[in-house]
């Protein structure tokens, strides 16, 4: 650390605040959920009939979160319904109050009525719940969720998942020379699976990690963690520092203490593994500026983000846009007709399919690939330095 007051950091701890809690809830649930079964390979679809297609929602519980989120992602799975062509969608609705116990009795009773795929749910320990149940029908799901413990089998994310987004910002990283990193993570579930799949990617791209250190996840334990943290990042070589830190949780301190400990956004380039433009008001952190981060294709989101106030008169989450593409994604595969349009051979055909925001695939694996853009903050504003892909045939470096 540098010359800095011990005094000076406890008078800012009094004035600042983190949503510790909030980013302990986030995206990444349990990670002990072993993959699931055989891959499935779906029931046959009649082309005469409307295509039954199961929505499994987090509503109904009475959690006033949970059913906005619920309201917004249907809202968004009937705007692609309606965009689809060549095709009819019998969706159906299943709320399961985000309890995994009723999800699994939901997923029963969406395979009774008929489902041919289900598509949800958003919750990982719910999708781990839902995937047997459909598995003994032959049924093959496609989660909101982006925990890669639940995907396998005949599960199949469809959330932004930690280790492409890593791939991608180490890959242009490296590309920009600087590609030796270190990894600054927390000491939770969510910065333990960041951090590892940080070290997966890099195996694949022109980066090298070459220094990992974490924190206590609390405000004392970043303060007490900060002369081992910078002492690493100077000693090590690092050009670049990757955070598994979200805005909900310790990114915000970290933008203000560590220019304050000597890893200054001036010497070395910061990268982040969530989305730094949401909330917004991230975007205005001065230890932020000039800071990378990986997101799906602007200009597409922005239209998403119009048609869908347009239709309901407010703005999605941003989880509305996987219903969406999960739609999409059956209509794209029901269109092409055969004996098993929803086998995991089909789901997982290398081309993949073109999403709201940018282009996806999923993988034999269960995992997914998104077309990510590059961002800078720069006058606290998004810049785009390197553009998503508009296929997977090549494109973003």
């Amino acid at each position: 650390m540098r010359n800095q007051s011990q005094t000076s950091q406890s008078r800012g701890l009094s004035r600042r605040s983190l949503l510790l809690s909030a980013a302990a809830s986030m995206a990444v649930a349990a990670c002990d959920v072993p993959a699931i079964g055989p891959l499935s390979t779906g029931p046959a679809a009649d082309p005469s009939q409307p295509v039954p297609v199961a929505l499994m929602l987090p509503g109904g519980g009475g959690n006033e979160e949970r059913e906005t989120l619920a309201r917004n992602l249907e809202n968004a799975a009937r705007l692609a319904v309606a965009d689809l062509q060549g095709v009819e969608i019998d969706l159906r609705i299943y709320q399961t109050g985000g309890s995994a116990e009723r999800a699994a009795a939901m997923a029963a009773r969406a395979i009774n009525d008929g489902a041919q795929i289900i598509v949800g749910p958003l919750f990982a320990d719910s999708a781990r719940a839902v995937g047997p149940v459909a598995a003994q029908a032959g049924v093959n799901v496609l989660s909101f969720s982006n925990n890669p413990d639940v995907a396998g089998g005949n599960v199949f994310l469809l959330g932004p998942m930690f280790e492409p987004t890593a791939t991608r910002l180490l890959t242009y990283a490296a590309s920009q020379n600087k590609g030796r990193v270190m990894i600054l993570s927390e000491q939770n579930e969510a910065g333990e699976v960041g951090a590892r799949s940080m070290r997966r990617a890099a195996d694949r791209t022109g980066a090298s990690i070459v220094a990992s250190e974490s924190y206590e996840f609390s405000q004392r334990g970043i303060v007490d963690s900060l002369p081992r943290i910078s002492s690493a990042a100077q000693s090590s070589g690092a050009q670049s520092i990757f955070m598994t830190a979200s805005s909900a949780g310790a990114l915000p301190l970290l933008a203000e203490l560590l220019p304050e400990n000597g890893i200054s956004p001036s010497s070395f380039q910061f990268m982040g593994l969530t989305r730094w433009d949401i909330p917004p008001a991230t975007l205005q952190l001065s230890g932020l500026q000039g800071g990378w981060f990986a997101l799906p294709d602007p200009t597409l989101t922005s239209q998403f983000e119009s048609r869908y106030r347009a239709a309901y008169g407010s703005t999605p989450n941003a989880v509305a846009a996987l219903a969406y593409d999960g739609i999409a994604a059956v209509g794209a595969l029901a269109s092409r007709g055969g004996n098993a349009p929803f086998s995991a051979a089909s789901i997982t055909q290398g081309s993949g399919f073109a999403g709201v925001t940018g282009v996806f695939r999923l993988r034999a694996d269960g995992s997914n690939e998104r077309g990510l853009a590059i961002a800078e903050i720069r006058d606290q504003r998004v810049n785009v330095l390197s553009p998503a892909p508009r296929s997977f045939a090549g494109g973003g470096s």
